[in-house]
């Protein structure tokens, strides 16, 4: 491809955090949190040669077939496109935080439980201090070894991977991107975000006695409300799930206003 910059590091055999992301954002052209299409192509094509020295060339026919091969083995949710943590298995990444991220926040509730105890002043945002009190969290719960200066390397890598406003601070669902994709409910409702007007209506209504909570019964209402409303699919099995995800932010079954409006509104409560 004319004037397409060759991507950094993929010769390398072992990448740092910060490599990685390197190659991510370098393929992940248009910043949407996969790599699909047309840059998927790209990204093949500059591994094969990147693997087998410059100067490869790859046989149209065998191309395709090589790329199906490839896309069998990791595309592990099948939906046709590489995402994030599913490129953190291609490349053979030294500290793969990711993985380590994966392994012990693997379901979206323990990704909630995780969440509410560092967002500490409940702002809907975890600031770089409070990231980096999470992952040297995990970091132990995965005994990995690690000193200051890798975690500070770590904290500012994840606030360029996600951080998308550039604020310095991560929202949840900036944050749940670290999630698999099956376990990303936030992701569920990205096509369904409430403006404030909009939550504050439906928070209302299932608030009757404006106590300013709602408990688990009641917020098993309003996803089925939310979903019809958006004529989404839903399985009773899911909805379990994300409800009970839902209810971790909660205070001892009492869900607060702020902490629902985190999860539905496009941008969390200033």
């Amino acid at each position: 491809m004319a004037g397409q910059q060759p991507a950094p590091h993929l010769h390398l055999a072992e990448l740092t955090a910060s490599q990685f992301l390197d190659v991510w954002k370098h393929f992940d052209a248009d910043g949407n949190g996969y790599i699909e299409g047309k840059e998927l192509e790209h990204f093949f094509q500059e591994l094969e040669s990147a693997r087998k020295g410059a100067g490869v060339d790859s046989k149209k026919d065998n191309f395709g077939e090589k790329m199906k091969e490839f896309m069998h083995k990791y595309d592990k949710n099948a939906d046709g496109k590489i995402e994030m943590a599913e490129l953190a298995q291609i490349l053979p990444t030294e500290e793969n935080f990711l993985l380590c991220f994966r392994q012990h926040v693997g379901s979206s509730s323990e990704f909630m439980e995780a969440w509410r105890k560092y967002d500490t002043d409940r702002s809907g945002y975890i600031e770089a201090n409070e990231l980096k009190g999470f992952l040297s969290d995990l970091l132990k719960k995965a005994n990995r070894p690690y000193d200051e200066p890798k975690l500070q390397e770590y904290t500012q890598t994840i606030l360029r991977m996600f951080d998308m406003n550039g604020d310095g601070k991560l929202g949840l669902s900036e944050m749940s991107r670290l999630l698999p994709v099956q376990e990303n409910f936030l992701l569920k409702f990205q096509g369904m975000k409430l403006s404030s007007e909009e939550f504050n209506a439906i928070f209302a209504f299932y608030d009757k006695d404006g106590s300013g909570f709602i408990d688990e019964n009641e917020l098993d209402a309003l996803l089925k409300d939310l979903y019809e409303k958006n004529k989404k699919e839903m399985n009773i099995q899911q909805l379990t799930n994300y409800r009970k995800s839902i209810m971790n932010l909660s205070d001892g079954g009492k869900l607060y206003r702020k902490e629902l409006e985190i999860v539905l509104c496009n941008e969390p409560p200033m």
